[in-house]
């Protein structure tokens, strides 16, 4: 007979043979036990963690004659020839390529019959979010009202495009990623069983490469056995997985405390000339950087660790290092290991990840040769900071003081001006010619309907799509343009630059709506600015005085500067929160200077204490 994989010999045969899934597993048992069957079941979750097993096992016990709390006995002629796929009654079905209505519709109709040799027909739909439309619609009926002796079990890894109306008609178990020592025991039961030699610590290394699933997990350590010669060490996972030893762990993060760019960069051509993968590679120093931390604050718990070796190089990284620079090293691992997933060039990225991390602030970390230092000394150039923040503090107690006392009849804020802030490098810089052209053709009737379809829009954007736009506001729009405020400069910036996204509200803003305007990003601490130059713009012309309209003679004159009037007044009908500098001659926007002054000290000292008089 010829050699099957592991995954497959040691497949589930009962209940208590899934790994990571009691709670389901029990559920199930005891509705078998207590007749409480239901006609049908949807199984979601992720790859490999058990649920087309469980649907077969469920087909078995539900089956069997010889049953024993709600597990199977696998020795009867059901239970036997469900195992072997020959019993007529149990139909698997891959809806992936078999996702048409006529499909669907032979299953209602089969269904009507009774079952030939076992109790119950089972149908198991596997991946059955594939089905069409129609093909939901065909299986609807059927499954709100079965055939007696009929029970539908579904199983999907993508819950979300199945419609609801199919859900709401279904008990639905969702099956979660199965946890790296649920993983490890079941490998090393199944090891023992196959009589093989392995280390220890090489079944961490698989558990974490699978991802949670046990079929990933059983098809790596049938490739280490494979490299291994029949035996499973931890160089012969570390080599089939792509991690790293831990050895190479403490050397990098050895070059990340002594700021040491050359060593990192040496280190990583090393790595990546041995075939190590990238996204490996940040995943798992991600993972060292939490057990650090975890053993920083839980020594005496080394069972929380996800694979660190405590040994003596761990304890003096872990002593050396400080939370604050895990902390920053996790952020910017984090942002690589998102970039990583859009390149074709992982090396550059993890290169420019590497000088990074070996540029931390160096008042953050300690360095090696400096542990038995007397913690409380402070470098010099420390304290002179400490003594520019202690008087800017002072400056600013002052300031308040002045304010607080201000009785007189100028506006309070003039004595506490507050220099413009100036835009820095990371600052996200938005189209400014692109908003003034929406803010020209910008209404009220745009702006209010935007806003009422946005979470109906935000609904119909996937999950990342969607939570790129959370903390966002339509804040002024036209019939071909919409200006949207960020709360922050990153997510403004990353929309920006999502094509995809900027096409995805255009098109469904044409279905919601009835015509696509196109998005533009601007940050939502910008916004006020933008619009008040704006404004300023508009009217940078005389204003129309409703005295000198009244003296004017010529009729054609005055019903022009009507026009012009109410034309102001309508460029800036569809901008959000432009009411406070209109007026019934029209709005006058205060100076740039004031705006910038009022702002400045209202963000400084808060709302409740700036007071603003007009001359």
């Amino acid at each position: 007979m010829s050699y099957q994989a592991l995954y497959r010999v040691w497949r589930p045969q009962r209940f208590q043979d899934i790994a990571g899934q009691q709670a389901i597993t029990q559920t199930l048992r005891n509705a078998l036990m207590q007749g409480k069957t239901s006609h049908a079941y949807l199984f979601t979750g992720p790859r490999g963690t058990g649920k087309t097993s469980g649907a077969k096992i469920f087909a078995k016990a539900i089956n069997c004659h010889f049953s024993k709390d709600g597990e199977p006995c696998n020795e009867c002629d059901t239970c036997v020839a469900i195992t072997q796929g020959q019993l007529n009654d149990v139909i698997e079905i891959d809806a992936a390529s078999n996702n048409g209505v006529e499909e669907i519709r032979d299953i209602r109709d089969k269904a009507k019959y009774a079952p030939t040799s076992a109790d119950y027909k089972i149908y198991i739909i596997d991946e059955v979010h594939m089905l069409s439309a129609g093909a939901f619609n065909a299986l609807l009926k059927t499954l709100e009202e079965p055939p007696k002796n009929v029970v539908f079990i579904l199983a999907t890894t993508e819950p979300h495009k199945i419609p609801l109306t199919i859900i709401s008609r279904t008990q639905r178990f969702d099956f979660k990623r199965i946890s790296v020592r649920d993983i490890c025991e079941r490998m090393r039961y199944i090891l023992d069983q196959e009589k093989i030699g392995f280390d220890e610590a090489a079944l961490p290394v698989i558990a974490r490469a699978a991802e949670g699933g046990m079929r990933d997990a059983l098809s790596i350590l049938d490739q280490a056995i494979s490299y291994g010669d029949n035996a499973v060490t931890i160089e012969h996972a570390m080599s089939v997985t792509g991690s790293l030893t831990q050895e190479l762990m403490l050397a990098y993060f050895n070059a990340v405390l002594t700021r040491n760019t050359e060593k990192g960069l040496s280190l990583l051509q090393e790595i990546l000339a041995d075939g190590k993968d990238a996204a490996r590679f940040i995943e798992d120093l991600i993972l060292f950087c939490r057990d650090i931390l975890v053993y920083q604050q839980a020594p005496q718990m080394e069972e929380l660790l996800d694979g660190a070796n405590v040994d003596q190089g761990f304890k003096e990284l872990s002593e050396t290092i400080s939370a604050a620079v895990l902390y920053q090293m996790i952020t910017i691992l984090n942002d690589t290991q998102t970039e990583l997933r859009f390149t074709n060039h992982p090396d550059v990225y993890l290169e420019v990840a590497t000088v990074k991390l070996t540029q931390l602030n160096q008042t953050q970390v300690v360095p090696l040769e400096k542990i038995e230092s007397t913690p409380t000394e402070v470098p010099p150039s420390d304290n002179q900071k400490v003594a520019d923040l202690e008087s800017e503090l002072r400056q600013m107690k002052k300031q308040l003081q002045a304010l607080a006392n201000n009785n007189g009849g100028q506006p309070a804020v003039k004595k506490a001006k507050q220099p413009t802030k100036k835009n820095n490098g990371n600052q996200f810089t938005p189209n400014t010619a692109a908003i003034y052209g929406v803010l020209k053709e910008a209404t009220k009737e745009n702006l209010s309907q935007l806003r009422d379809v946005w979470p109906d829009l935000l609904n119909m954007l996937s999950v990342t799509q969607r939570a790129m736009l959370k903390a966002s506001t339509p804040v002024a729009a036209g019939p071909d343009g919409l200006i949207v405020s960020f709360d922050y400069d990153i997510l403004c910036q990353k929309a920006t630059n999502d094509a995809e996204l900027l096409e995805a509200v255009t098109e469904f803003l044409r279905r919601l709506v009835g015509y696509a305007p196109q998005m533009i990003c601007v940050p939502a601490e910008q916004w006020p600015i933008i619009r008040g130059q704006y404004v300023k713009q508009l009217k940078n012309r005389p204003p129309v005085q409703k005295a000198n309209v009244q003296k004017e003679t010529n009729p054609a004159k005055v019903a022009d500067s009507s026009q012009k009037s109410e034309a102001a007044s309508a460029n800036t009908s569809g901008i959000a929160d432009s009411s406070e500098w209109e007026s019934l001659e029209g709005f006058i926007p205060p100076s740039e200077e004031e705006e910038t002054v009022v702002t400045e000290a209202m963000n400084l000292f808060g709302k409740n204490i700036v007071e603003v008089k007009n001359d």
